[in-house]
């Protein structure tokens, strides 16, 4: 047991650093100057939102097409087709869902007259790149 864990942290010591070390570089550009300006923030809270939609939109549509390769290969096989079934289905709940809460999302901002996701995309940077 301790043979295996000392292996993994063989390998994993010099990832974590590896993974770690460029943010140490630019931890100073990181650090905003002066900590009333929240447009940074905001802008970074509206990426993820974005990036969740996105992923689970993708993830849900994947496990689509997989549920649906698997019923196809199942071959008549019982459990196997159980086992597709229950995967297209979950597949289809998590579409609804995000759909779902993209309409929440919208109705949020036209009620309250905000921007959450409508806003253009920008692609995130590290550094200074705004005057």
């Amino acid at each position: 047991m301790i043979e295996k864990i000392k292996k993994s942290a063989t390998f994993a010591f010099p990832a974590a650093v590896a993974l770690i070390f460029p943010f140490a570089i630019h931890a100073q550009t990181l650090v905003p100057d002066d900590l009333s300006k929240t447009t940074d923030l905001v802008a970074v809270i509206q990426a993820i939102i974005r990036f969740i939609l996105v992923a689970a939109f993708v993830l849900a549509f994947i496990f689509l097409l997989i549920g649906g390769i698997r019923w196809i290969t199942a071959g008549g096989d019982e459990k196997g087709v159980a086992t597709a079934r229950g995967m297209i289905t979950s597949a289809l709940i998590g579409l609804v869902i995000v759909l779902v809460a993209f309409a929440i999302i919208r109705l949020v901002e036209t009620f309250f007259d905000v921007v959450i996701i409508s806003g253009g995309i920008e692609p995130l940077t590290i550094g200074p790149q705004r005057p």
